[in-house]
């Protein structure tokens, strides 16, 4: 028993050590193929990051950002839908805390910082829950809705930067009581945009993890996403839980919205584009294989490549959206789980079974 379990973790960790090492693989074929050479540059991206205090904080504030939206895609994830409005989610947290944090310039920091972090988290969750009420009550597709619901913040968003909260196509910077910035973090990190929500974020996970593993709620989520007829059997509301479990990850992308404005930039201005964050924590979510701290781990590696990619340009002469493909390659390969399990049947000797093998066999409790 104990060497079915040692072989079941055993892949788990390969999923996402191969998808990383296949997707840099990838990112090198492509260099090669348009002539850049691959070593120089991956040794650029990886080096720039960590030569300096200073890339290092802003590779672990892109990471903070990620597992916010890595951990919200998570839990709807294990409610059994696909939640691609991270991004509304994110940035209507991020809008609706700038614009409390605005109109309370005055308040003590004590009260002013955690008051505009839970008027964010409720922005996100209220907008989330749209869609989990429709797809709760009237079988909607949450795809359609998400997608809906966040073109219509970015457009809502911009108006108010441009016409009421501000002007010049960005608001003013919230007051230092607001400001989630740390001097002591700052100066240890030269001066980047590291901030209090990186501390945050490891409460956060921390929280997470007991709520998923240890409470009644938690199990009757993952139980509605593996079988919602079975769960309903069982005395368990799958509406309820449809429409919490979104409510949840709302929350966590608006959170994360709103430690972007107060601690990264300090305002809010005219996006041309959605953030990048709420698509990105899907894929971090999907590398880290549903586990927290693989979350954890993969938001950083993320914001590793993110940091670096600029350095790839300036000193190996690569486009900084290699990065972009690197990223792509690395998720591509997440979904290729049936190369792990035949590694393990070539040379373990033990059959393939497919993905929810490694949940079930060997009676491992999860």
């Amino acid at each position: 028993m104990i060497e079915v379990k040692t072989d079941s973790w055993l892949k788990k960790i390969s999923v996402p050590v191969l998808a990383v090492l296949f997707g840099f693989l990838v990112g090198a074929i492509i260099m090669l193929i348009f002539g850049y050479n691959p070593v120089q540059a991956y040794s650029e991206m990886i080096l720039g990051v960590f030569a300096n205090p200073y890339s290092i904080g802003e590779a672990l504030t892109q990471g903070t950002l990620l597992i916010f939206t890595g951990l919200a895609f998570d839990i709807a994830n294990k409610a059994g839908f696909f939640n691609i409005g991270l991004s509304g989610q994110f940035l209507i947290g991020w809008l609706s805390t700038i614009a409390f944090a605005l109109q309370f310039p005055d308040l003590p920091r004590i009260a002013l910082v955690p008051l505009s972090l839970v008027i964010g988290t409720v922005a996100g969750a209220l907008y989330a829950g749209i869609a989990g009420f429709l797809r709760a009550y009237f079988g909607t597709s949450e795809v359609i809705v998400t997608i809906m619901l966040n073109h219509t913040i970015l457009q809502i968003s911009n108006y108010l930067t441009n016409f009421v909260l501000g002007s010049s196509s960005r608001t003013e910077r919230v007051s230092e009581n607001a400001s989630l910035s740390m001097e002591w973090l700052t100066n240890l990190t030269d001066y980047s945009r590291l901030n209090m929500g990186f501390f945050i974020a490891i409460i956060v996970v921390v929280l997470y993890s007991v709520f998923m593993k240890y409470t009644t709620t938690g199990f009757e989520i993952k139980a509605v996403g593996l079988n919602p007829d079975a769960s309903t059997y069982a005395g368990m509301s799958a509406k309820k839980n449809i429409i919490l479990s979104m409510l949840i990850s709302g929350g966590l992308a608006g959170l994360g919205g709103a430690i972007n404005g107060l601690g990264t930039f300090g305002n809010l201005f005219v996006l041309g584009v959605l953030p990048a964050e709420g698509f990105n924590g899907i894929a971090v979510a999907l590398l880290g294989l549903g586990n927290p701290i693989g979350i954890v781990l993969s938001a950083i590696l993320f914001g590793i490549l993110q940091t670096g990619a600029p350095f790839m340009a300036s000193r190996a002469g690569v486009p900084n959206e290699m990065a972009e493909v690197v990223i792509a390659a690395i998720v591509f390969f997440v979904g290729a789980y049936y190369l792990v399990e035949w590694l393990f049947e070539k040379f373990g000797n033990r059959p393939a079974k497919g993905p929810a093998s490694t949940d079930v066999e060997g009676g491992v409790d999860q």
